[in-house]
């Protein structure tokens, strides 16, 4: 039924890109203050149910990212000459070393009537350094009614600085960090005013994987959307075309491959914490035709956190032609937050 109602919006769409919400035709009744600052308290603690003797494997992946919680500064200013309305920012709770890299950036999208918006939703982009698929997906829920937030990723957007970026490998070792950045994010978006207390998360390809195991920490967020992503990392990039392939040869030329891939990929594979999401806040969006993320990966991922079997979506399509669903994609979206808020 959910995929008969993605393909008829398809069509009757005929690919219109302004269908995603990336042209608002009103300025939004904006927060009282343009630029403020608060202070957050981090929520995120690993409590394990075994002894650590006994912990099991999503228990050591999650310990992996356990840092002290503390008091942190969450700040916003009005941004000019952009599609989003403020630029908030906050420290890493991961620190890198990088001055520019460890200041968190999370572009703010504002709904047009914001007494009527019911959620904020955190937005993890792709791997492309636009991010042009997280902004589309921001815009479009934006013009939904939601508030949303969009991160950027370790040496994306606003944290990329001078110098060459780093490489491959460096990147996915750095995504202890984006894991950490994500699951923060949450805290910080919670420490500024005047916002709905339902917060949700939503992730796109490599922002899937993040997403996957950010919300798998502690299930803080209150609904999961997962866009074009699975597990079994090292599997993907073993049979996975296009991007993937490029990705695979560039880190066969630094020297990863075989089990030192392996160990690279291990540390943040989604499928050892999937266990931990609520399957029944958690929804999965799968291409059947993907060469990127292939089948074989989104079914892993499904079965890794035994979602029931309409809260996985699939439907025709590649991994970059699926972009035709994406306004079904996300008024389905809208629709599942306003079901969970209304039930709350």
């Amino acid at each position: 039924m959910v995929l008969n109602t993605l393909k008829s919006a398809a069509i009757s769409c005929g690919i219109a890109l302004a269908s995603f919400g990336g042209v608002i035709a009103d300025e939004p009744d904006r927060l009282e203050d343009a630029a403020g600052r608060n202070t957050a308290r981090d929520t995120f603690a690993f409590a394990p149910e075994h002894a650590e003797a006994e912990w099991t494997d999503a228990e050591q992946c999650v310990s992996q990212f356990v840092w002290d919680p503390s008091d942190f500064e969450v700040t916003w200013e009005a941004v000019t000459d952009r599609d989003y309305d403020r630029l908030v920012r906050f420290p890493s709770p991961i620190p890198s070393g990088n001055a520019v890299n460890d200041l968190v950036s999370m572009e703010w999208y504002m709904p047009v009537d914001q007494t009527q918006s019911v959620a904020s939703v955190l937005v993890i982009h792709e791997s492309g350094s636009g991010m042009t698929v997280g902004r589309t997906i921001a815009a479009g829920l934006r013009s939904r009614g939601l508030h949303v937030f969009m991160i950027h990723l370790p040496y994306y957007g606003e944290r990329r600085g001078p110098g060459p970026r780093p490489d491959e490998a460096s990147l996915l070792q750095g995504m202890r960090q984006g894991i950490a950045d994500v699951r923060r994010a949450r805290d910080a978006i919670a420490a500024i005013p005047d916002l709905p207390e339902h917060i949700a998360i939503q992730g796109t390809s490599l922002g899937g994987f993040v997403t996957t195991t950010a919300a798998s920490l502690d299930t803080c967020f209150d609904s999961v959307f997962i866009f074009l992503a699975g597990a079994d990392l090292y599997s993907m990039l073993q049979s996975g075309q296009q991007d993937t392939a490029k990705l695979r040869e560039r880190l066969a030329e630094a020297g990863y491959t075989d089990e030192r891939l392996r160990e690279l990929l291990w540390h943040s594979e989604p499928s050892r914490t999937a266990c931990r999401l609520n399957p029944t806040c958690t929804w999965q969006y799968t291409a059947a035709y993907d060469d990127v993320v292939p089948l074989a990966n989104a079914l892993t991922l499904f079965e890794a956190a035994n979602l029931p079997d309409d809260h996985h979506i699939q439907f025709p399509g590649g991994h970059y032609t699926s972009i035709i669903y994406l306004p079904a994609v996300l008024d389905h979206i809208e629709e599942q937050i306003e079901g969970l808020v209304e039930a709350e």
